[in-house]
């Protein structure tokens, strides 16, 4: 309760402050005409950021776990005329399934990871398959370094758990948080005319036992194991990398 009522009485000045700066435009173009300038109201750079939430600007990420947070933040933002883009963790989205869809959040949420505080102990592996089943756009995060490297294996998991397709699956790890991010346009999926960002591997990426044989950025080839001389550098077109 105590940080929904900092969120609304924040939201609420970000309203007076967008107002304020309204009607400042307002009379700035009215008196441009004369050659006036009225009296700017004082600039305020954290309500400049929730100004840029009201209007539009910003993406909103929310770092939740319990359904009564999410609720909450569903409720908050729709009071207040915006969207959350994602919801971060989300553990227990799965019991707000439908809410979130509705509202049109997205959810990166973790694969199988619970248990480790008390609002993460109702979480279930089955989370993201249910949440993406109601519609929501699912992708599956790390939180640190360590499953960051094998994140396409946490992918993985949500074919095991809630019978995800394969597809669905890769989508969680490539155009899904592409998507909550705002840069699907240019990532996330291999299209013509987006960036050539490309991990070619020696299996399925789902395969325990796969590995990664080439990387691209850009078009340009960064890694290639048949050119690595184990030095962390490879022989290119154009030099060594």
């Amino acid at each position: 309760m105590g940080v929904e009522v900092v969120l609304r009485d924040a939201f609420r000045r970000a309203q007076d402050y967008k107002r304020e700066w309204e009607e400042y435009d307002a009379k700035l173009r009215a008196a441009g005409a004369r050659g006036e300038r009225p009296l700017a109201p004082r600039r305020d750079l954290q309500l400049d950021e929730l100004r840029d939430i009201l209007e539009g600007k910003v993406y909103v990420h929310a770092h939740c776990y319990r359904a009564d947070e999410i609720l909450m933040l569903i409720h908050l933002a729709e009071e207040f005329g915006f969207k959350v883009r994602t919801f971060q963790h989300v553990l227990e989205g799965y019991k707000v399934a439908s809410e979130i869809a509705k509202h049109g959040a997205g959810a990166s949420t973790f694969a199988d990871f619970w248990g480790y505080k008390m609002e993460a102990f109702d979480a279930i592996p089955y989370n993201a398959a249910i949440m993406a089943a109601h519609g929501v756009n699912v992708s599956l995060n790390s939180d640190d370094d360590e499953r960051a490297r094998r994140l396409y294996w946490e992918a993985a998991k949500a074919v095991r758990y809630g019978g995800v397709s394969e597809i669905e699956a890769l989508k969680m790890v490539t155009l899904n948080p592409a998507w909550q991010l705002g840069v699907d346009k240019r990532v996330g999926s291999i299209e013509v005319g987006k960036d050539a960002d490309i991990a070619i591997f020696s299996a399925h990426p789902f395969d325990p036992a796969t590995r990664v044989e080439m990387t691209l950025v850009d078009g340009i080839v960064y890694f290639d194991r048949a050119h690595d001389d184990g030095k962390g550098t490879i022989a290119v077109a154009g030099g060594a990398r």
